[in-house]
């Protein structure tokens, strides 16, 4: 496939990456301080939020792969659902509920948008994950595209962050939310021009609702994946949900130079992908992914010490020298597992699969907020004062260095018994998964 195509399919990341990362960050924000649903609304309905979403990530990948249609399994839930996503994306953030007498009315807009907003975001993005594993089959391709993917996917982090503020400041949040649903569909346009099915996938017989799952959750490989990945997400959500904690009353720098410490780590995360694409291919998925891990808990070790912005700065860089590892590499497993998969079970079943681990991960927010609260009460922290207890702001170092570093090497002991490694291993899959294909009539 020519590069162009590949760029275009890989163009969808900004879409996932720019929709999400401005959501979860000022979504609550809009509501709670400038449309001014209280508070306990607001809470209420992020947890409805959070069940349908641990609800509809698997669902709307039983629902993919079980499609049958002239036009494929995938591409028809895009090409539908761009223009509905960019559109609900735009409403969200023009709620026509502004009076204090219609509160009740702007926490039913706020539930029902943001869940339309996670039921197109998965209809959309969960499809285009998808492609993925079909499109390209051998592990150079698969590490070239995925590099594009997670390049596209940092300025879509970066841009999700730091464009909101200029774009409200300025012109309004209705503004923000048409400038971003427009970004967001045609980024998922431009997905179609570079993205292909083939149409033998359609005409499978798939498995049934409840073996669909059995399977899945019985897959060995699977597994040390996604248990893997869960305690990754889990270290990269408590490192991010402390960052602003860390910044205020550890270092006492201002906003502008916390946006920064953020930026650095996906700046720096960039170039580096190409060189974890390089080492990829050299040694295969798995040791590059334990590599990763070993290179982001490191990184993470100046933290326990750091005392002003420099030293935090240069941290950051690092972390996300190890961050565009994993990024890089665990979309290259889960790949393989598909494959894998198709082996034993005689279909493509990608959907199930990104949806499981889509909801496995949710988990990783609960386990972050568990962790957060803990050591907030224990440790005395109060939000009406500025200066902390020492025991708080030694809380705060467990927090972004210590916790994150035994879930990294939690990771690493799950990961190192992944069976899908070694030459002789991938040569074994390829050839019988050759056969499988020439049988299916799959080019």
């Amino acid at each position: 496939m020519r590069i162009s195509r590949k760029l275009a399919y890989s163009f969808g990341a900004v879409a996932m990456a720019l929709s999400f990362q401005a959501f979860s960050t000022y979504i609550v924000f809009f509501y709670v301080d400038i449309v001014k649903l209280p508070a306990y609304l607001a809470a209420t309905g992020m947890l409805i939020y959070a069940v349908w979403n641990a609800i509809n990530d698997p669902l709307a990948g039983y629902i993919s792969d079980h499609t049958h249609s002239r036009w494929g399994r995938r591409i028809p839930y895009i090409a539908l659902g761009a223009i509905p996503f960019g559109l609900i994306y735009f409403l969200l953030w023009i709620p026509p509920f502004t009076e204090y007498s219609q509160i009740f009315m702007l926490f039913i807009y706020f539930v029902v948008f943001i869940c339309l907003f996670d039921t197109f975001y998965t209809i959309t993005i969960l499809n285009w994950s998808c492609l993925y594993p079909e499109m390209f089959p051998g592990l150079k391709e698969r590490s070239q595209v995925n590099a594009f993917r997670q390049t596209f996917t940092m300025f879509g982090l970066l841009l999700g962050v730091a464009l909101p503020p200029i774009i409200y400041g300025s012109l309004g949040w209705g503004v923000l939310g048409a400038v971003f649903g427009v970004l967001i569909a045609v980024s998922l346009l431009i997905v179609l021009f570079g993205s292909r099915e083939h149409v033998q996938y359609c005409q499978e017989k798939q498995l049934s609702f409840w073996l669909s799952f059995k399977y899945t959750f019985q897959n060995s490989s699977f597994l040390t994946f996604v248990f893997a990945n869960f305690f990754v997400q889990f270290s990269f959500l408590m490192v991010l949900a402390t960052v602003p904690f860390f910044t205020k009353y550890v270092l006492d720098i201002s906003a502008t130079k916390t946006a920064a410490i953020f930026a650095i780590a996906f700046i720096a995360a960039i170039p580096m992908l190409y060189v974890w694409e390089f080492i990829a291919n050299r040694v295969g998925a798995k040791k590059t992914f334990m590599s990763a891990l070993l290179v982001m808990a490191l990184c993470l070790l100046p933290l326990f010490s750091a005392v002003n912005f420099w030293s935090t700065f240069i941290a950051a860089a690092f972390v996300g020298v190890g961050l565009s590892g994993f990024m890089l590499v665990a979309d290259l497993i889960i790949a393989d597992v598909i494959d894998e998969d198709e082996i034993k079970t005689g279909t493509r079943r990608e959907g199930i699969y990104f949806g499981s681990t889509a909801f496995i991960s949710r988990f990783a927010i609960a386990l972050e907020a568990v962790c957060m609260g803990v050591i907030f009460i224990k440790t005395g922290y109060s939000p009406y004062i500025f200066k902390q207890t020492g025991e708080f702001l030694l809380g705060l170092r467990f927090l972004i260095a210590g916790i994150p570093i035994i879930a990294l090497l939690l990771a690493f002991v799950i990961i190192s018994f992944y069976p899908l490694s070694g030459k002789s291993k991938f040569k074994q899959l390829h050839n019988q998964l050759e056969k499988l294909h020439e049988k299916k009539g799959v080019n």
